[in-house]
């Protein structure tokens, strides 16, 4: 295999990018869309080299039985994503899926255990472990220079209320102030879900960055509707406590209906014993290093970026900051037989299972709960269910 044959299933504005870096990096060939809204069909393929040669479907099922398709890419926003992935894995197709992962403990496992018993690539697309500011932070705790890493923070306030409400029939979107004029649009699932449930997006990261899982959580809500967009039915604010498994502290919220700059959506700091990394608080700002055997008596500005020194030319312009380029290679490499993945399926659990399991604590007035491990064991043969087979 030279090219893979992919399907785009989900064609909202997020697929539009995909297509867009696919198409540019090479090693796909688009053979399919997919969407249950067919009057989104039209614009996707208006994106491709040969349109004409694309087959479109409404049904994700036949997407799965045609033996044309080698993978599928999920851009999909919805609870059964999951599950999906599961399905597109079992149906022996590698699958490339957008954060989160999963919104059910459930489907974490099913998509473990079909990944293990098919040998196909599961990849979740969560770009910001790529950063160039990432790999940096990376190298200071490999290396020791901040010592025993204790306590991490991170945030992602995506203020992302315009598309809080769907029309079922046009996919067209609408926010908290338009959706009065259009009785038609029902609650997009970004405005159902548990805020948390996104939590992937800075916990990817920092997990890159400690080399490291976390073992325990708790988390809290504010209240439901949101205040600042009573027509919300989400919160404003979710916010997650943690334990590793090497004992560091990690606190994480989630916003999508606060208000907040659009701009900088991330924010993340590491405490260690000897010295601090933090982002930036504003694009006015810098981020920060300390070192305690650096001389140092404050926080020093440092250079760092989303965007990496080392990044190929057909990153450049890739989208978020050149980072969408290394999902889409990534993966292409893995399914092509290049290199394996680094982000594997267990590490993608990883960072999927917190945020659930937060949203579990939180309907629990706040219970602490334990993450499991993905790994096989002696209790979980790989391709099992846990449980299965006893």
């Amino acid at each position: 295999m030279d090219e893979i044959r992919i399907a785009i299933v989900g064609l909202g504005t997020r697929s539009l990018n995909w297509i867009s870096v696919m198409q540019r990096i090479g090693g796909f060939r688009v053979v399919a869309v997919c969407d249950p809204i067919a009057a989104l069909h039209a614009r996707a393929l208006s994106r491709l080299e040969r349109p004409g040669e694309v087959r479109a479907y409404t049904r994700y099922e036949d997407v799965l039985t045609d033996p044309g398709v080698d993978a599928v890419a999920l851009t999909v926003r919805c609870e059964e994503q999951g599950a999906m992935a599961a399905q597109g894995l079992e149906a022996g197709k590698h699958v490339n899926m957008e954060v989160p992962g999963a919104h059910r403990m459930e489907d974490c496992w099913r998509i473990v255990a079909a990944q293990e018993r098919t040998g196909k690539v599961f990849q979740l697309a969560e770009q910001v472990r790529y950063a160039g500011f990432v790999e940096a932070w990376r190298g200071l705790v490999a290396e020791g220079r901040l010592g025993q890493i204790t306590f991490c923070e991170g945030q992602y306030f995506h203020y992302y209320v315009g598309k809080s409400f769907v029309d079922p029939a046009t996919g067209r979107f609408y926010g908290p102030d338009g959706v009065a004029a259009h009785p038609e649009a029902r609650p997009a699932w970004l405005s159902r879900m548990p805020p948390i449930h996104y939590l992937p997006h800075d916990l990817g990261p920092l997990l890159k960055v400690l080399d490291d899982r976390v073992v325990e959580v708790m988390a809290m809500s504010t209240g439901s509707p949101s205040a600042a967009h009573p027509v919300l039915p989400s919160p404003d604010v979710q916010v997650a406590l943690m334990k590793t498994e090497r004992g560091a502290i990690l606190r994480l919220a989630v916003s999508f209906a606060q208000p907040h700059p659009h701009v900088n959506n991330h924010w993340l700091h590491v405490l260690g014993t000897k010295g601090s990394v933090e982002w930036r608080r504003s694009n006015r700002d810098f981020p920060k290093l300390y070192l305690t055997d650096g001389q140092m008596h404050d926080k020093s500005d440092v250079d760092w970026r989303f965007e990496r020194t080392d990044a190929p030319p057909e990153a450049r312009g890739s989208g978020h900051s050149d980072m969408d380029y290394y999902v889409h290679a990534a993966f292409r490499d893995a399914v092509l037989g290049v290199r394996p993945l680094d982000y594997d399926v267990y590490r993608a659990m990883d960072t999927t299972a917190p945020a659930i399991l937060a949203a579990e604590s939180i309907a629990r007035d706040g219970a602490k709960l334990r993450v499991p491990s993905f790994r096989p064991d002696a209790t979980r043969p790989a391709g099992r269910m846990p449980l299965e087979g006893r």
